[in-house]
Protein backbone atom coordinates (compact mmCIF):
# COMPACT_ATOMS: atom_id res chain seq x y z
CA UNK A 1 0.00 0.00 0.00
CA UNK A 2 1.00 3.44 -1.01
CA UNK A 3 0.32 6.34 0.79
CA UNK A 4 0.84 10.38 -0.36
CA UNK A 5 3.74 12.12 1.57
CA UNK A 6 4.07 15.80 1.37
CA UNK A 7 6.93 17.01 3.40
CA UNK A 8 5.68 20.68 3.03
CA UNK A 9 6.40 23.29 6.01
CA UNK A 10 4.27 25.82 6.89
CA UNK A 11 5.31 29.43 7.07
CA UNK A 12 8.90 29.58 4.84
CA UNK A 13 7.30 27.63 1.92
CA UNK A 14 10.01 24.99 2.35
CA UNK A 15 9.64 22.00 0.73
CA UNK A 16 12.36 18.47 1.31
CA UNK A 17 13.03 16.62 -1.56
CA UNK A 18 15.87 14.44 -2.61
CA UNK A 19 18.79 16.59 -5.14
CA UNK A 20 20.80 14.77 -7.18
CA UNK A 21 24.40 15.85 -5.78
CA UNK A 22 27.71 17.69 -7.84
CA UNK A 23 31.37 17.91 -7.73
CA UNK A 24 32.62 20.26 -9.94
CA UNK A 25 35.73 20.98 -11.26
CA UNK A 26 38.11 22.52 -14.19
CA UNK A 27 40.58 21.78 -16.56
CA UNK A 28 42.61 25.20 -16.78
CA UNK A 29 44.75 25.72 -19.90
CA UNK A 30 47.23 28.56 -18.90
CA UNK A 31 48.89 28.89 -22.12
CA UNK A 32 46.09 30.13 -23.99
CA UNK A 33 44.25 33.84 -22.91
CA UNK A 34 42.45 34.78 -19.99
CA UNK A 35 43.01 31.57 -18.28
CA UNK A 36 43.79 33.49 -14.63
CA UNK A 37 40.24 35.09 -15.32
CA UNK A 38 38.58 32.23 -16.05
CA UNK A 39 40.28 30.42 -13.12
CA UNK A 40 39.15 32.87 -10.38
CA UNK A 41 36.08 32.86 -12.34
CA UNK A 42 35.10 29.11 -11.80
CA UNK A 43 36.12 29.67 -8.35
CA UNK A 44 33.29 31.68 -7.34
CA UNK A 45 30.65 29.75 -9.42
CA UNK A 46 28.42 27.96 -6.83
CA UNK A 47 26.86 24.94 -7.30
CA UNK A 48 23.18 25.18 -9.38
CA UNK A 49 20.82 25.29 -6.14
CA UNK A 50 18.63 22.44 -7.69
CA UNK A 51 21.71 20.17 -6.40
CA UNK A 52 23.92 19.68 -3.34
CA UNK A 53 27.49 20.59 -3.31
CA UNK A 54 29.35 17.54 -3.28
CA UNK A 55 32.92 18.92 -4.00
CA UNK A 56 36.01 16.90 -2.39
CA UNK A 57 38.74 19.75 -2.46
CA UNK A 58 40.48 20.66 -5.16
CA UNK A 59 38.22 22.21 -7.92
CA UNK A 60 41.03 23.59 -10.71
CA UNK A 61 43.17 21.21 -12.48
CA UNK A 62 45.95 22.37 -15.08
CA UNK A 63 47.10 21.16 -18.56
CA UNK A 64 49.34 22.91 -20.82
CA UNK A 65 47.77 20.92 -23.63
CA UNK A 66 45.59 22.51 -25.86
CA UNK A 67 44.10 19.57 -27.38
CA UNK A 68 43.24 16.43 -25.31
CA UNK A 69 43.79 13.26 -26.78
CA UNK A 70 40.77 10.93 -27.13
CA UNK A 71 41.59 7.52 -26.21
CA UNK A 72 40.22 3.98 -25.64
CA UNK A 73 39.04 3.98 -21.49
CA UNK A 74 38.69 -0.05 -21.18
CA UNK A 75 41.68 -0.52 -19.71
CA UNK A 76 41.65 1.81 -17.03
CA UNK A 77 40.61 0.28 -13.59
CA UNK A 78 38.26 2.89 -11.38
CA UNK A 79 36.53 4.20 -14.35
CA UNK A 80 33.72 2.56 -16.56
CA UNK A 81 32.21 3.17 -20.05
CA UNK A 82 28.54 3.36 -20.27
CA UNK A 83 27.49 0.93 -23.25
CA UNK A 84 24.85 3.70 -24.63
CA UNK A 85 27.58 6.53 -25.05
CA UNK A 86 29.21 7.49 -27.95
CA UNK A 87 32.86 7.53 -27.16
CA UNK A 88 34.05 9.75 -30.41
CA UNK A 89 32.53 12.11 -27.38
CA UNK A 90 34.71 11.26 -24.32
CA UNK A 91 38.05 12.68 -23.50
CA UNK A 92 41.11 11.00 -21.58
CA UNK A 93 39.91 12.02 -17.95
CA UNK A 94 39.80 8.34 -16.53
CA UNK A 95 43.48 8.45 -15.67
CA UNK A 96 42.90 12.12 -14.29
CA UNK A 97 39.81 10.57 -12.44
CA UNK A 98 41.61 7.81 -11.12
CA UNK A 99 44.85 9.71 -9.80
CA UNK A 100 42.91 12.08 -7.75
CA UNK A 101 40.52 8.92 -6.42
CA UNK A 102 37.27 11.17 -7.07
CA UNK A 103 34.75 8.00 -7.06
CA UNK A 104 36.03 6.92 -3.06
CA UNK A 105 36.51 10.59 -2.32
CA UNK A 106 32.73 11.16 -3.17
CA UNK A 107 31.51 7.59 -0.88
CA UNK A 108 33.82 9.57 1.81
CA UNK A 109 32.24 12.68 1.84
CA UNK A 110 28.56 11.10 1.82
CA UNK A 111 29.71 8.94 5.24
CA UNK A 112 31.75 11.46 6.76
CA UNK A 113 34.55 8.99 6.77
CA UNK A 114 37.59 10.18 9.08
CA UNK A 115 40.65 9.37 6.60
CA UNK A 116 42.88 9.55 9.65
CA UNK A 117 40.00 6.89 11.97
CA UNK A 118 38.30 5.64 9.16
CA UNK A 119 35.07 6.18 11.39
CA UNK A 120 31.64 6.93 9.72
CA UNK A 121 28.19 7.93 10.33
CA UNK A 122 25.30 8.38 8.32
CA UNK A 123 24.45 12.17 8.95
CA UNK A 124 24.60 13.42 5.60
CA UNK A 125 22.82 10.83 4.31
CA UNK A 126 19.88 11.73 7.04
CA UNK A 127 20.06 15.28 6.55
CA UNK A 128 19.74 15.23 2.47
CA UNK A 129 17.38 12.12 2.72
CA UNK A 130 15.39 12.43 5.18
CA UNK A 131 13.00 14.92 6.28
CA UNK A 132 12.70 13.52 9.69
CA UNK A 133 15.89 12.82 10.61
CA UNK A 134 14.05 11.88 14.16
CA UNK A 135 12.37 8.97 12.65
CA UNK A 136 15.45 7.63 10.78
CA UNK A 137 17.20 7.36 14.59
CA UNK A 138 14.45 5.36 15.20
CA UNK A 139 14.70 2.64 12.09
CA UNK A 140 18.06 2.86 12.39
CA UNK A 141 17.87 1.52 16.28
CA UNK A 142 15.11 -0.86 15.45
CA UNK A 143 17.20 -2.51 12.71
CA UNK A 144 19.10 -6.02 12.87
CA UNK A 145 20.16 -6.33 9.57
CA UNK A 146 22.52 -3.90 8.34
CA UNK A 147 22.30 -0.03 7.67
CA UNK A 148 21.63 -0.29 4.17
CA UNK A 149 18.28 -1.98 4.72
CA UNK A 150 17.68 1.59 5.73
CA UNK A 151 18.73 2.72 2.19
CA UNK A 152 17.29 0.52 -0.28
CA UNK A 153 15.53 3.18 -1.82
CA UNK A 154 17.55 6.21 -0.49
CA UNK A 155 20.85 4.80 -1.31
CA UNK A 156 19.86 4.63 -5.19
CA UNK A 157 18.09 8.11 -4.91
CA UNK A 158 20.60 10.00 -3.10
CA UNK A 159 24.10 8.35 -3.66
CA UNK A 160 23.81 6.67 -7.06
CA UNK A 161 22.41 10.66 -8.01
CA UNK A 162 25.87 11.78 -7.22
CA UNK A 163 27.61 13.20 -10.17
CA UNK A 164 31.05 15.03 -11.40
CA UNK A 165 31.05 17.79 -13.95
CA UNK A 166 34.35 18.39 -16.09
CA UNK A 167 34.94 21.53 -17.13
CA UNK A 168 37.28 22.66 -19.87
CA UNK A 169 37.02 25.68 -20.34
CA UNK A 170 38.60 28.26 -22.99
CA UNK A 171 38.04 31.91 -24.74
CA UNK A 172 37.09 32.61 -27.90
CA UNK A 173 37.59 36.04 -29.10
CA UNK A 174 34.57 37.27 -31.19
CA UNK A 175 35.01 41.09 -31.19
CA UNK A 176 36.44 43.44 -33.97
CA UNK A 177 39.63 45.17 -33.20
CA UNK A 178 39.54 43.44 -29.84
CA UNK A 179 43.52 43.00 -28.38
CA UNK A 180 43.46 39.72 -26.80
CA UNK A 181 45.35 39.79 -23.37
CA UNK A 182 47.34 36.85 -21.73
CA UNK A 183 50.11 35.83 -19.70
CA UNK A 184 50.73 34.88 -16.42
CA UNK A 185 49.22 38.19 -14.65
CA UNK A 186 45.35 38.69 -14.56
CA UNK A 187 43.90 41.17 -17.15
CA UNK A 188 41.17 41.77 -14.47
CA UNK A 189 44.16 42.76 -12.09
CA UNK A 190 45.73 45.12 -14.98
CA UNK A 191 42.84 46.89 -15.41
CA UNK A 192 42.27 47.46 -11.44
CA UNK A 193 46.00 48.46 -11.22
CA UNK A 194 45.82 51.04 -14.09
CA UNK A 195 42.28 52.14 -13.12
CA UNK A 196 43.61 53.00 -9.35
CA UNK A 197 46.77 54.45 -11.02
CA UNK A 198 48.94 51.86 -9.36
CA UNK A 199 51.55 51.06 -12.55
CA UNK A 200 53.62 53.43 -14.63
CA UNK A 201 54.32 50.00 -16.79
CA UNK A 202 54.99 51.37 -20.42
CA UNK A 203 54.90 48.60 -22.04
CA UNK A 204 51.23 47.57 -20.46
CA UNK A 205 48.64 48.11 -22.65
CA UNK A 206 46.31 50.97 -21.31
CA UNK A 207 43.01 50.74 -19.88
CA UNK A 208 40.50 51.51 -23.34
CA UNK A 209 42.59 48.49 -24.97
CA UNK A 210 41.86 46.64 -22.21
CA UNK A 211 38.32 46.98 -21.67
CA UNK A 212 37.51 46.74 -25.34
CA UNK A 213 39.14 43.34 -25.31
CA UNK A 214 36.86 42.19 -22.29
CA UNK A 215 33.81 43.71 -24.19
CA UNK A 216 34.67 41.20 -26.77
CA UNK A 217 35.22 38.17 -24.40
CA UNK A 218 33.42 34.94 -24.28
CA UNK A 219 34.00 31.20 -23.93
CA UNK A 220 33.64 28.08 -24.65
CA UNK A 221 32.40 25.13 -22.27
CA UNK A 222 33.06 21.28 -23.19
CA UNK A 223 31.00 19.93 -19.64
CA UNK A 224 31.79 16.23 -19.39
CA UNK A 225 29.21 13.98 -17.31
CA UNK A 226 30.13 11.39 -15.45
CA UNK A 227 28.03 9.75 -12.18
CA UNK A 228 28.91 7.62 -9.55
CA UNK A 229 28.61 3.89 -9.20
CA UNK A 230 26.66 2.83 -6.24
CA UNK A 231 25.09 -0.26 -7.34
CA UNK A 232 24.47 -3.36 -4.81
CA UNK A 233 27.84 -5.26 -5.03
CA UNK A 234 29.45 -2.09 -4.10
CA UNK A 235 26.69 -0.89 -1.32
CA UNK A 236 27.25 -4.26 0.45
CA UNK A 237 31.09 -4.22 0.19
CA UNK A 238 31.17 -0.81 1.91
CA UNK A 239 28.61 -1.71 4.41
CA UNK A 240 30.33 -5.37 4.94
CA UNK A 241 33.73 -4.35 5.17
CA UNK A 242 34.29 -0.69 5.09
CA UNK A 243 31.62 1.02 7.67
CA UNK A 244 32.24 1.51 11.18
CA UNK A 245 31.33 4.10 14.11
CA UNK A 246 34.13 2.56 16.00
CA UNK A 247 38.05 2.93 15.48
CA UNK A 248 38.86 -0.23 13.42
CA UNK A 249 42.01 -0.84 11.80
CA UNK A 250 41.14 -3.65 9.41
CA UNK A 251 38.03 -1.47 7.90
CA UNK A 252 40.43 1.59 7.54
CA UNK A 253 42.66 -0.12 5.48
CA UNK A 254 40.24 -1.95 3.63
CA UNK A 255 39.08 1.43 2.54
CA UNK A 256 42.33 2.76 1.53
CA UNK A 257 43.58 -0.39 -0.13
CA UNK A 258 40.14 -0.68 -2.29
CA UNK A 259 39.94 2.70 -4.01
CA UNK A 260 40.06 1.31 -7.12
CA UNK A 261 36.74 -0.55 -6.76
CA UNK A 262 34.79 2.36 -6.38
CA UNK A 263 33.80 3.98 -9.88
CA UNK A 264 32.16 6.66 -12.22
CA UNK A 265 30.24 5.83 -15.28
CA UNK A 266 30.69 8.24 -18.10
CA UNK A 267 27.29 10.03 -19.03
CA UNK A 268 27.77 12.20 -22.02
CA UNK A 269 28.79 15.47 -22.56
CA UNK A 270 27.85 18.85 -24.03
CA UNK A 271 29.10 21.63 -25.57
CA UNK A 272 28.03 25.43 -24.78
CA UNK A 273 26.91 27.10 -27.44
CA UNK A 274 29.36 30.68 -27.63
CA UNK A 275 27.01 32.90 -28.15
CA UNK A 276 27.24 36.35 -27.41
CA UNK A 277 26.58 37.93 -23.69
CA UNK A 278 25.09 40.70 -23.11
CA UNK A 279 27.41 43.04 -20.31
CA UNK A 280 24.59 45.53 -19.49
CA UNK A 281 24.94 46.77 -15.96
CA UNK A 282 28.25 45.88 -15.46
CA UNK A 283 30.84 48.06 -14.59
CA UNK A 284 34.00 48.94 -17.06
CA UNK A 285 36.31 48.96 -14.03
CA UNK A 286 35.18 45.44 -12.83
CA UNK A 287 35.85 43.48 -15.96
CA UNK A 288 36.03 40.23 -13.89
CA UNK A 289 31.99 40.61 -13.36
CA UNK A 290 32.19 39.83 -17.53
CA UNK A 291 34.27 37.07 -17.26
CA UNK A 292 32.45 35.64 -14.44
CA UNK A 293 28.96 35.99 -16.12
CA UNK A 294 30.25 34.62 -19.63
CA UNK A 295 31.40 31.50 -17.36
CA UNK A 296 27.91 31.14 -15.58
CA UNK A 297 25.93 31.26 -18.51
CA UNK A 298 27.90 28.86 -20.16
CA UNK A 299 27.58 26.04 -17.67
CA UNK A 300 24.24 26.96 -16.93
CA UNK A 301 23.17 25.97 -20.83
CA UNK A 302 25.67 23.21 -20.65
CA UNK A 303 24.12 21.72 -17.57
CA UNK A 304 20.45 22.49 -18.87
CA UNK A 305 21.12 20.42 -22.02
CA UNK A 306 22.16 17.48 -19.71
CA UNK A 307 19.55 17.45 -17.91
CA UNK A 308 17.63 17.62 -21.35
CA UNK A 309 18.98 15.02 -22.33
CA UNK A 310 20.06 12.31 -19.74
CA UNK A 311 17.18 10.98 -17.93
CA UNK A 312 19.60 10.48 -14.99
CA UNK A 313 20.18 13.86 -14.52
CA UNK A 314 17.08 15.07 -14.47
CA UNK A 315 16.26 17.81 -11.61
CA UNK A 316 12.70 17.65 -9.63
CA UNK A 317 11.51 20.68 -8.23
CA UNK A 318 8.58 20.98 -5.60
CA UNK A 319 5.46 23.49 -7.02
CA UNK A 320 5.54 26.01 -4.02
CA UNK A 321 1.65 27.07 -5.18
CA UNK A 322 -1.01 25.95 -7.36
CA UNK A 323 -3.11 29.06 -7.39
CA UNK A 324 -1.48 29.41 -9.91
CA UNK A 325 0.41 26.64 -10.41
CA UNK A 326 4.12 27.93 -9.76
CA UNK A 327 7.70 26.64 -9.30
CA UNK A 328 11.30 28.00 -8.46
CA UNK A 329 12.67 26.84 -11.84
CA UNK A 330 13.32 29.42 -14.77
CA UNK A 331 15.34 29.98 -17.89
CA UNK A 332 18.53 28.85 -16.28
CA UNK A 333 16.71 25.09 -16.31
CA UNK A 334 16.25 25.32 -19.75
CA UNK A 335 12.83 26.22 -19.41
CA UNK A 336 11.19 27.31 -22.49
CA UNK A 337 7.29 27.68 -23.91
CA UNK A 338 7.67 24.48 -25.66
CA UNK A 339 8.82 22.55 -22.39
CA UNK A 340 6.63 20.37 -20.71
CA UNK A 341 6.85 18.84 -16.65
CA UNK A 342 5.33 15.91 -15.56
CA UNK A 343 3.74 16.34 -11.99
CA UNK A 344 5.02 13.76 -9.65
CA UNK A 345 3.47 12.57 -6.04
CA UNK A 346 5.54 11.22 -3.47
CA UNK A 347 4.34 8.07 -1.80
CA UNK A 348 5.87 6.00 0.54
CA UNK A 349 5.16 2.01 1.05
CA UNK A 350 4.66 0.80 4.89
CA UNK A 351 8.21 0.30 4.83
CA UNK A 352 8.86 3.60 4.86
CA UNK A 353 10.54 3.47 0.48
CA UNK A 354 9.84 5.96 -1.44
CA UNK A 355 8.35 6.47 -5.21
CA UNK A 356 7.02 8.88 -7.59
CA UNK A 357 3.62 8.55 -9.24
CA UNK A 358 2.66 10.91 -12.30
CA UNK A 359 -0.41 12.51 -11.67
CA UNK A 360 -0.38 14.82 -15.15
CA UNK A 361 1.63 17.00 -16.90
CA UNK A 362 2.08 21.09 -17.18
CA UNK A 363 3.65 23.50 -19.28
CA UNK A 364 4.63 27.09 -18.60
CA UNK A 365 2.53 30.40 -19.15
CA UNK A 366 3.59 32.68 -22.51
CA UNK A 367 5.32 35.77 -20.80
CA UNK A 368 5.74 34.01 -17.08
CA UNK A 369 8.72 32.37 -17.69
CA UNK A 370 11.36 33.38 -14.62
CA UNK A 371 14.81 34.65 -15.93
CA UNK A 372 17.20 33.26 -13.06
CA UNK A 373 20.06 32.76 -15.04
CA UNK A 374 23.11 34.76 -13.40
CA UNK A 375 23.06 38.86 -13.63
CA UNK A 376 19.86 38.61 -15.47
CA UNK A 377 18.27 41.14 -12.94
CA UNK A 378 21.26 43.76 -13.21
CA UNK A 379 20.92 42.90 -17.16
CA UNK A 380 17.16 43.88 -17.10
CA UNK A 381 15.94 40.40 -18.68
CA UNK A 382 12.72 40.33 -19.41
CA UNK A 383 10.97 38.11 -16.45
CA UNK A 384 14.56 38.56 -14.38
CA UNK A 385 12.27 39.61 -11.21
CA UNK A 386 9.14 37.41 -11.39
CA UNK A 387 11.14 35.12 -8.59
CA UNK A 388 9.06 31.88 -10.04
CA UNK A 389 7.85 30.35 -13.20
CA UNK A 390 3.81 29.78 -13.63
CA UNK A 391 2.43 26.44 -15.29
CA UNK A 392 -0.88 25.73 -16.71
CA UNK A 393 -2.41 22.60 -16.89
CA UNK A 394 -1.87 20.10 -19.95
CA UNK A 395 -3.91 17.33 -18.21
CA UNK A 396 -4.87 15.85 -15.01
CA UNK A 397 -5.69 17.72 -11.68
CA UNK A 398 -5.01 17.18 -7.77
CA UNK A 399 -1.97 19.32 -7.34
CA UNK A 400 -0.53 20.68 -4.56
CA UNK A 401 2.47 22.33 -2.89
CA UNK A 402 5.34 19.71 -2.58
CA UNK A 403 4.54 17.62 -5.66
CA UNK A 404 7.58 17.41 -7.82
CA UNK A 405 7.82 18.47 -10.93
CA UNK A 406 10.07 16.91 -14.11
CA UNK A 407 10.82 18.08 -17.48
CA UNK A 408 9.52 15.64 -20.02
CA UNK A 409 11.74 15.30 -23.50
Amino acid sequence: MMSPVCHAQTGDSIYAYRKGSICSVMISHRDLAFAPDIENAFKEMPIPDKYNDHNVGKQVFYTSDKKVEVENLKNHAGFRVNASSNKEEMNNFDIFLQKQQIASRLIAKWFHRSRTAGICDMELVKERGYANASEVDKRIASLSTRKDALLQDAGEELIGSTFVLINDIRYIDRSAGSSVIGGVLSAATKVAKISKGKTNDLDKPDLGTLVASYKGFNVKIKTYLYQLVWDEEIASFFYNDIYTEQPDESKKEMFENNRGKFSLVYVGMQESSGKDISFIGINENDPQKMVLKACNRALDENIANLQKNFDVFKIKAPLIGTEPLRCEIGKKEGVTEKSQFEVLEIVEDENGHIDYKRRGVIQPVKGKIWDNRFMAVEEGAEGATLGYTTFETVRGSGFYPGMLIRQMK
